[in-house]
């Protein structure tokens, strides 16, 4: 059965762009239409071309005659393909080269004052153990010696790279690598402030357990690859000794993320804005603060680079830029601790007595650095623990107080919680 339909070039009017000119064309003739008769639906019976509109974008159906000229043109849009077509103004957002370039920008402006960062507390460290020690420090280069740390920067930079015979030489040239790609990773989520951040992520805390577990595989590989058995012996302490503590350090985010109800590091300055956590919770900063010191392999607790036993540890074939990131990565995880355990119990970049006139990021580099001093301090203070002293502290310690405070608290907080509901 054959119908015409006389109303459809009332509704629909398309046109079409060559170049540019602009040809209009209307439904003059009617359009045929044949419908099923076991199904009941309408088919065209007219030859059609599927053309673009250059302005909307949208796909029209044009009916065409099999003469030489246009007779009927019909509009048909199907909104699935007008969508996907539509998409596709997106895509200019998604390579955005101006985005991508102040991303790039603001990394290795932030890679240049991590690594001044470093330098500096390289100094202030010389500094304070040799007042500790009643001695002079670096006091030759620069004005009291204050260009020291560029002088030791040159000389590593400068130094031939020395590679050890029988050794697995990618793995070796890699691992200081991966040291010091690790210990710049931890720090793209560290607020310096409210939205003053690089990446700003709901599971940060999560992001920074991950991230901080994959750095003994440095110290693994270069004790394995360098063919030497104190690296070796070295590579494995640390390993031991990082896995170790990083259980206690993992209890004590379980604990915050318990007090403040989120995985953000954000949410956990924001929740100190009354009171700062260190003092309801001085036990888990205490402990937080001698499970860093393990894991940076920081004295009392750097056995990994017992220069007594080891001569230097896993370190101890590596010279110039291989040494320098050992050097650089360990400095940085240091700051970075430093960092955290500011932002988890002093409150971050909150100001003390209300004192919001100042900048908020001088804040949490005031108390940066007094914990920067602590590690310090506590190097030029105390001897080496040993090995099985060490080990003792962190499995029969540490961490059963660390556990039954966190369930301490757990409990605290549902009571007060069922409490209040009541």
């Amino acid at each position: 059965m054959k119908m015409q339909d006389n109303s459809i070039h009332k509704k629909y009017m398309t046109y079409v762009e060559h170049m540019d000119t602009r040809m209009y064309y209307d439904i003059r003739k009617p359009v045929e239409y044949t419908m099923n008769p076991k199904t009941f639906q309408i088919e065209l019976c007219t030859p059609f071309e599927i053309q673009i509109n250059p302005e909307t974008f949208l796909m029209d159906m044009v009916l065409i005659q099999k003469t030489s000229y246009y007779d009927d043109i019909y509009d048909f849009c199907n909104d699935s393909i007008d969508k996907l077509v539509n998409s596709l103004h997106n895509y200019d957002y998604l390579f955005n080269f101006l985005g991508i370039l102040k991303i790039i920008s603001l990394l290795l402006v932030f890679i240049i004052f991590l690594l001044l960062s470093i330098a500096i507390t390289t100094l202030l460290e010389r500094k304070a153990m040799s007042s500790i020690q009643r001695r002079r420090g670096p006091n030759v280069i620069g004005f009291f010696g204050f260009l020291q740390p560029i002088a030791d920067g040159l000389k590593l930079f400068l130094k031939e790279i020395i590679i050890p015979s029988h050794s697995n030489v990618f793995i070796f040239l890699f691992a200081p690598v991966f040291t010091f790609f690790c210990s710049i990773l931890l720090w793209l989520v560290v607020p310096f402030g409210e939205s003053l951040l690089l990446i700003d992520i709901s599971y940060s805390s999560l992001y920074l357990l991950a991230i901080s577990s994959l750095g003994v595989y440095g110290i693994i590989f270069s004790g394995w690859s360098s063919n030497s058995k104190y690296a070796f012996l070295g590579g494995l302490r640390s390993a031991a000794q990082m896995i170790s503590y990083e259980v206690t350090i993992g209890l004590v985010f379980i604990s915050l993320i318990i007090m403040c109800d989120s995985f953000s590091l954000v949410d956990f300055v924001l929740s100190q804005e009354y009171v700062w956590f260190i003092f309801p919770l001085f036990p888990l900063y205490f402990i937080f603060f001698i499970s860093a010191l393990a894991e940076t392999n920081r004295a009392p607790f750097d056995l990994p680079e017992a220069e007594a036993e080891l001569v230097a540890g896993y370190n101890v074939e590596y010279s110039s830029i291989a040494f320098a990131l050992f050097f650089l990565g360990e400095y940085g995880n240091i700051i970075f601790m430093s960092t955290l355990i500011s932002i988890f119990f002093l409150g971050g970049w909150l100001a003390p007595f209300n004192l919001t006139f100042i900048p908020s990021f001088f804040w949490l580099s005031i108390k940066t650095s007094f914990h920067l001093f602590v590690f310090i301090w506590v190097r030029a203070s105390f001897p080496r623990y040993r090995y099985d002293q060490l080990m003792k502290l962190g499995w029969k310690v540490l961490l059963p107080i660390t556990l039954s405070l966190m369930f301490i608290f757990s409990f605290f907080l549902l009571y007060i919680n069922i409490f209040l509901d009541i």
